[in-house]
C-alpha cells in the first residue's frame, strides 16, 4: 500500500498512548535494554506432577517424576489473553512509529481469533478494528470478539486455507460470498462504492479462499492498515527477542538451562515455532523446537493441520528438532483432566502438553516446555467439563495466579467491608487479571446467603453463566470460605483465597484502611 509523505508522519500522540496502556502492560526488556531483566512476563509453570497424575489417570501411563521435568508457559495470562499478544504489539507499535499507522484509521486482518483478540486491545486507543472470521469459530470465540469490541465480517470459507492448496470456488459461489462481504461492509459504515470498483478483484481472491490477501486488499482499498500476520516478520522477531529470551530467563531462575530442554508448540501462523527455534540456534546449536499439528482430520482452534502449514512463510521445517502430528481426540481427555482442576489451558496447548506425553512415554526427551498459547474460558462450551467436586475449598494466592485464567469471575464477598479502588487493583494484580474481573457482592447478599445457605439473585447474576469456578476473596478468608461452602452445597465452583486481602497487604507492605472500606449498605 502506498502512503504519501503526510501519512507517513508519525503520530506521537497515539505512539505514547500505546506504549503507555498496551507495552507497559505487556512483555518486554526493562528501559529497553535488551541484555536486561523482561518485565510483565508470563508465569513458567512447573506442570510436571499435574501431567504425571494425568498420565496414569487418563491414560495408564507411569511417569516418574523425579526423572522429567514439564514446565508451562502460560501465555494464556499476558495481559490480552494469548501468545498473539506479542506479535500484536510489535507489529502494530512499529506501524504507529513508522507512520503506517495513525488515529483514525481501521486495521483489517484475517484471524482464527486470538490475534483478533489481540488486536482488540487497541479500542481503548481509538483504533477500529475489523477481523475477516470464519462461521465456523467456536461461539465462545466470537463472543469474546464481540465483548473486546473488534468486528468482524464472517465468511462460509475455511480462514486462510494454505498457500500451496488449490481451491478454486466456482465463480458463482465467489460472487454470492462477495455480496455477503459487501452487506457486511455496508453494516460497519464503510463506504460500498469503494467495494463495487474493487468487486472483481475481491471475488478472484474469493474464488480462492484467499482470506490472507482478501484483509490485505480491503486496507489497501479503505486506507487502512494490515498486520500481515502470516506474512509480517516481526510476527517472528517478538519471538526471537522476547518471547525465547524470557523463557531463558525463568529456567536459570529455576536452575536449568534452556539448552537442555525441548520446547514443545502447535502451529498457527509459525510465528512462535520460527522465533524460538532461531533463537535457541543462535545461543545454543541446537534445534530444540518440536512443532505439534492435529491429525488432517481435525480443526483444533487456531492451529494447522500439516498440509495446510506447508507452503506458509514461516513454516520453516529445518529449523525445527521435530514435527508431530497428534490425535487431538486423545489430547482431549487430557484437556478436561487440566480443566476440571482448573488450570486455563485452551485447545493447542492441550495438543501441545499430550505431544509432550507421548515423547516422554517414548523415552524422546524428559524435559520440556510447553507453550500455553491461550486459555480455557472460550472453550467451556465445547467442553463439557465436569465439576471436580474433590477441588479444595481454599487456594493460596500463587496456586490462584497459575489458574486465574479458569476462573469466570474473581467475587468479593463480606458482611461488612468493600474493596476501594487500591483494594481492588492490589488484588487483580495478585491475581494476574484485569481489575474489570473483579466483581463486588453487596453487604445484604452476603449476610442473606450465609444465613439462609440459598443463593440470593444479586449474587447469582454475578456467577459465571458457564462451568467454570468462583475465585472468593474477603478481608482474611473466613467470610469467602463460608461462601464458598455455601455454593459448593447449591452444586456451584468456588474457591477462597487463603488469608484475603489482609495476606495480600502484608505481602504488599500496605494498610488495610488503604485497601477496605466500611460499606455504606
Amino acid at each position: 500500500m502506498q502512503h504519501s509523505s503526510f501519512s507517513r508522519q508519525i503520530d506521537k500522540d497515539l505512539l505514547g498512548k500505546f506504549d503507555a496502556e498496551i507495552l507497559s502492560r505487556t512483555p518486554h526488556f526493562a528501559g529497553g535494554d535488551k541484555s536486561g531483566v523482561i518485565e510483565n512476563a508470563t508465569p513458567l509453570v512447573d506442570l510436571t506432577d499435574a501431567i504425571s497424575e494425568c498420565a496414569r489417570a487418563e491414560y495408564g501411563i507411569r511417569i516418574d517424576s523425579k526423572s522429567v521435568r514439564v514446565f508451562g508457559k502460560l501465555d494464556s495470562q499476558i495481559f490480552g489473553g494469548s501468545v498473539k499478544v506479542r506479535p500484536a504489539v510489535e507489529i502494530v507499535r512499529d506501524a504507529i512509529a513508522t507512520g503506517k499507522l495513525r488515529s483514525g484509521q481501521k486495521i483489517f486482518e484475517a484471524t482464527s481469533g486470538n490475534f483478533g483478540l489481540a488486536l482488540g486491545m487497541l479500542r481503548d486507543l481509538g483504533l477500529d478494528v475489523i477481523v475477516l472470521v470464519s462461521r465456523k469459530l467456536q461461539g465462545g470465540v466470537l463472543d469474546e470478539l464481540k465483548n473486546e469490541g473488534v468486528r468482524s465480517v464472517n465468511l462460509d470459507v475455511d480462514i486462510c486455507p494454505a498457500p500451496g492448496l488449490k481451491i478454486d470456488q466456482n465463480l458463482v459461489v465467489a460472487k454470492a460470498a462477495a455480496a455477503n462481504v459487501r452487506e457486511q461492509l455496508a453494516q460497519l459504515g464503510l463506504d460500498t462504492a469503494v467495494f463495487d470498483k474493487n468487486r472483481g478483484d475481491v471475488e478472484a481472491l474469493l474464488a480462492k479462499q484467499d482470506v490472507i490477501n482478501l484483509a490485505k486488499l480491503l486496507a489497501k482499498m479503505y486506507d487502512g492498515f494490515c498486520p500481515e500476520q502470516y506474512d509480517n516478520e516481526l510476527n517472528v522477531r517478538s519471538h526471537e527477542t522476547t518471547t525465547a529470551p524470557e523463557i531463558d530467563q525463568q529456567l536459570k531462575a529455576h536452575g536449568y538451562s534452556l539448552g537442555d530442554f525441548r520446547i514443545i508448540t502447535a502451529f498457527g501462523t509459525g510465528g512462535t515455532s520460527a522465533g524460538l527455534a532461531k533463537y535457541a540456534q543462535a545461543k545454543y546449536g541446537q534445534k530444540p523446537v518440536h512443532v505439534v499439528f492435529p491429525l488432517a482430520n481435525q480443526d483444533v482452534a487456531g492451529i494447522r493441520t500439516r498440509d495446510k502449514a506447508v507452503g506458509l512463510r514461516f513454516y520453516q521445517p529445518e529449523l525445527y528438532g521435530g514435527e508431530h502430528e497428534v490425535d487431538f481426540e486423545a489430547a482431549r481427555r487430557l484437556l478436561r483432566f487440566f480443566a476440571s482442576r482448573g488450570y486455563g489451558i485452551g485447545e493447542s496447548g492441550a495438543l501441545a502438553l499430550y505431544s509432550a506425553l507421548q515423547m516422554i512415554n517414548y523415552g524422546a526427551g524428559n524435559n520440556f516446555v510447553v507453550m500455553i498459547a491461550d486459555g480455557l474460558q472460550k472453550y467451556l462450551a465445547d467442553l463439557e467439563v465436569p465439576v471436580e467436586t474433590s477441588d479444595p475449598l481454599e487456594v493460596n494466592v500463587e496456586e490462584a495466579y497459575s489458574k486465574q485464567p479458569s476462573y469466570g469471575e474473581v467475587l468479593w464477598t463480606h458482611a461488612m467491608f468493600v474493596p476501594r479502588e487500591e483494594g481492588i487493583k492490589l488484588l487483580a494484580d495478585a491475581l494476574g487479571c484485569d481489575k474489570d474481573k473483579v466483581k463486588i457482592a453487596t453487604v445484604r447478599d452476603v449476610q442473606a446467603l450465609i444465613t439462609t445457605e440459598k443463593i440470593p439473585a444479586g449474587i447469582n447474576a454475578l456467577l459465571p453463566k458457564d462451568k467454570s469456578k468462583t475465585l472468593l476473596v474477603c478481608m482474611a478468608g473466613g467470610t469467602s470460605l463460608r461462601v464458598a461452602e455455601v455454593l459448593a452445597k447449591n452444586g456451584v465452583g468456588a474457591q477462597s483465597l487463603t488469608g484475603g486481602i489482609m495476606n495480600l497487604s502484608q505481602t504488599n507492605n500496605r494498610q488495610p484502611e488503604d485497601l477496605v472500606q466500611v460499606a455504606t449498605q
